[in-house]
């Protein structure tokens, strides 16, 4: 068996939650940002925190979120591990990481060499790094675009922290991209999806498994 660990994220159905599970993943991502097809309110979100199995990881997403917003997902949502998609400064995540006591994972959106030192920044207080297509400028969502940026930037680089690849994956072209980056951790939102926001159970399987 394969040592790599799929992160399926967006999910919006205890369904979701179960074909994760059922497929083997590593981590179901929940997603805590209104302009997005997968935004989750806080009480559906606990329903499926709740609905998940021991061993698979919880983290939620949020875009610039306050302190406020925050704390209220914090103390209603059994999480595993808080994903910061936002332009959280590092100061920003070191804090973040101090105030819940979870580990921190922090999206950085790559295009060119020059979105690449902000990974060594980051990787100085966060746990993992989520290594993700910039966004186009007028894009309204962060992230879950179904984007790809070119793999060779990262390829067969080595960071401070463990690391996650995202960005435009779907069962087609993981396990290609696994094997240009030797990433050991991937994210999927959109390619596992048959609308926005609709998860696929099959799609989910076949990710993970081609994955592996």
């Amino acid at each position: 068996m394969s040592d790599i660990r799929v992160k399926i994220c967006g999910l919006r159905t205890v369904a979701d939650v179960a074909a994760v599970a059922a497929a083997g993943a590593a981590y179901a991502g929940f997603v805590f940002f209104a302009k997005s097809p997968r935004h989750l309110t806080i009480d559906s979100a606990r329903e499926l925190a709740l609905a998940a199995p021991v061993g698979l990881a919880k983290v939620a997403l949020t875009v610039d979120a306050d302190d406020a917003t925050l704390d209220a997902i914090v103390a209603a949502v059994p999480l595993d591990m808080l994903q910061l998609h936002g332009h959280e400064n590092p100061d920003r995540v070191a804090e973040l990481r101090s105030r819940y006591g979870l580990p921190v994972m922090k999206a950085v959106g790559v295009a060119d060499e020059g979105d690449l030192a902000a990974l060594f920044d980051y990787t100085l207080v966060a746990d993992q790094i989520l290594i993700d297509a910039k966004p186009p400028k007028d894009a309204v969502l962060p992230g879950g675009n179904g984007l790809s940026f070119d793999w060779r930037l990262v390829a067969q680089r080595r960071w401070l922290r463990p690391w996650m690849l995202a960005g435009g994956l779907t069962a087609a072209n993981v396990a290609e991209a696994i094997r240009l980056t030797n990433a050991r951790q991937v994210d999927v939102s959109s390619g596992v999806e048959s609308a926005p926001g609709v998860k696929d159970a099959a799609r989910i399987a076949a990710f993970v498994q081609a994955a592996r």
